[in-house]
């Protein structure tokens, strides 16, 4: 079967880049292992958050966040009237709190990076944060507000993405596990007793990317699963929170449909999903020390997430070593948040050749061997 691309992995990244190609006219086939977008696209919790972490991460990736962030309203609206299907984005923006005097000196650190970068943030005090937010602790002592930072519902994004592709044109195939890539006289990709010519071929499926067999090895990104323990709360109303927060233990994105999500931790186990008591009770505690009212809410759900985050914890976003095939993964901690971008440019780079700047830094190439 010949194909203009074979897709290989069914979360945000391939299915975004597969809808774009497919609203082009391309003829796309997307592979996934297991079920669409029920890996990292399903553990996240859907913050959309460059601002919240200024601090901590090189300026290309701050950088390629604030450009996909600016993308996200119009993508959702075209995402949304094409399917039907509301995906929660939430523009109400992000709480991060401080608890104590050492918390308010890293949230002080975390200020003077947004402040150089010219966000727009404001500081607050803790009465001030519990004005926008009543049920934080007491003692919260400090707080900035981040308007810029929004969410969405990472579930419902995977669902519209998906519909979007099949409707556009797009053949998705799932339970269909990759089982070779072929790349010298051709690009072949083999499921099984299946095989796709493909003219290009996109390697977007996560952790599990550096994994698929036939890989060159200058093209197999060092890509690695980075564990990510979570759970979720039934909130007893609709107002309970209605901010995403942001404290030193956790991290708090309330949804419309009345579920808390919570977490994460951040571990190097590789593919183990096993939840640990160690690992759900630091989240259960950061969270009630930052809002003590979570106490007695039901607990709805616990999962784990595998992270697919590359050696320099940025994405591999381009054409590899093998023409014709692209990367589009090691996205660690900004899947959801780095979406628009993945899909709109590496569809224009992949039909048109052309490189945005602000994707230049995540040249898959920076790793070849």
């Amino acid at each position: 079967m010949g194909e203009d691309t074979v897709v290989i992995g069914g979360g945000v990244a391939g299915l975004g880049v597969g809808w774009k190609l497919a609203q082009r006219g391309e003829s796309v086939v997307l592979l996934e292992k297991e079920e669409t977008g029920k890996e990292a696209s399903w553990a996240a919790a859907g913050m959309l958050a460059p601002a919240n972490e200024a601090h901590f991460q090189e300026d290309e990736n701050l950088f390629l966040g604030r450009a996909s962030m600016a993308l996200y309203p119009e993508f959702v609206e075209e995402l949304e009237a094409f399917t039907g299907i509301d995906v929660d984005y939430r523009t109400e923006g992000t709480l991060s709190v401080a608890l104590d005097a050492d918390d308010t000196a890293v949230l002080k650190e975390l200020f003077a990076a947004q402040q150089k970068y010219e966000l727009p943030v404001r500081w607050l005090s803790g009465d001030e944060a519990r004005e926008i937010e009543p049920g934080l602790a007491n003692y919260v002592c400090a707080g900035i507000f981040c308007p810029m930072d929004h969410q969405i519902d990472n579930r419902k994004l995977v669902e519209a993405l998906k519909v979007a592709f099949q409707k556009a044109g797009g053949t998705l195939l799932e339970h269909t596990e990759v089982t070779k890539i072929q790349t010298e006289g051709g690009l072949v990709v083999s499921a099984g007793e299946q095989t796709w010519q493909a003219k290009r071929i996109v390697l977007a499926a996560g952790a599990w990317s550096g994994l698929i067999p036939g890989l060159p090895d200058a093209a197999r990104p060092p890509v690695r699963p980075l564990k990510g323990q979570m759970f979720s709360l039934e909130a007893p109303s609709p107002d309970f929170l209605t901010h995403v927060i942001r404290a030193p233990d956790i991290y708090i994105a309330p949804k419309s449909n009345g579920t808390i999500v919570m977490g994460a931790t951040m571990e190097e186990m590789g593919f183990d999903r096993r939840m640990t008591a160690g690992g759900l009770y630091s989240k259960l505690k950061g969270a009630w020390e930052t809002v003590p009212g979570v106490y007695d809410l039901p607990i709805k759900e616990t999962w784990t997430g595998f992270r697919p985050s590359s050696r320099d914890n940025a994405p591999l976003l381009g054409e590899t070593v093998v023409p014709g095939l692209f990367a589009a993964t090691g996205h660690h901690r900004g899947g959801i948040l780095f979406a628009p971008a993945t899909a709109i440019h590496m569809a224009n780079l992949i039909l048109d050749g052309n490189v945005p700047d602000v994707l230049k830094p995540f040249d898959p190439k920076r790793f070849a061997v």
